[in-house]
């Protein structure tokens, strides 16, 4: 009776601890209220270099359900068409989330094009080497029908560019030992395009004109600290 009453006491106690434990190793920090909100709009010039808006192509646009869920995860989204002095034209996609813990996960392009209707392929891990340093990447290819879309893009987990996977989730984990929740950007390019490589050298182009056309500030926040 005594040892049962001893048990009980110290397995109590135990799950006192662990409640505790738990507590203490839950986020509650928010990151993004600790900054200066971005407003993508700005941050990213309408035109730069040899590049403009070309207001007569659309994005690719996402159904109803999958927006909406996009619009829980996050807080600013921006799309784009841009062309340059060729008549070669770039999609430029930006979603960023003041909350990048596990409960709101970054959509991945993986995701959205299967569920437009594409065929994904090719699905490769990398590194785009800017000016600045390189970033993390994954690259893919979306199918459908005749439409051949090469796509490049990276995630941002609070101030570093990190891949989508395990990467993210160790960033997120960093952060959550220090008590706080990062904010995060996915930031997508692609282009239609047969020549798969062809498309990728001009996106890798059009990545490093626009990160050199930003500040400091803003290219950190699009694509982390270079070297961190």
């Amino acid at each position: 009776m005594k040892k049962s009453l001893i048990a009980s006491v110290i397995l109590g106690i135990l799950m006192v601890s662990s409640g505790a434990l738990t507590m203490a190793l839950t986020p509650t920090i928010k990151i993004a209220d600790q900054k200066e909100k971005p407003d993508l709009e700005i941050m990213i010039p309408p035109a730069f270099e040899d590049w403009q808006i070309d207001n007569s192509i659309i994005p690719l646009q996402v159904d109803p359900q999958t927006q909406a869920k996009l619009d829980r995860i996050y807080n600013q989204t921006l799309s784009r068409t841009y062309v340059n002095s060729l008549g070669q034209r770039i999609m430029l996609s930006v979603a960023y989330g003041g909350d990048q813990g596990d409960n709101l996960a970054v959509h991945k392009p993986e995701v959205c094009y299967l569920s437009q209707g594409f065929e994904v392929m090719k699905i490769v891990a990398g590194e785009l080497l800017t000016q600045y340093g390189t970033l993390p990447v994954k690259r893919l290819l979306a199918v459908q029908g005749n439409r051949n879309e090469p796509i490049t893009y990276w995630v941002t987990v609070g101030d570093k560019a990190v891949l989508p996977g395990l990467e993210q989730k160790l960033q997120q984990l960093r952060y959550g030992l220090t008590g706080s929740v990062p904010d995060g950007m996915l930031v997508r390019v692609s282009s239609i395009n047969p020549d798969e490589g062809d498309a990728y050298r001009l996106q890798a182009l059009f990545i490093q004109d626009m990160l050199s056309a930003i500040g400091i500030k803003a290219r950190t926040r699009l694509a982390g600290t270079f070297g961190a």
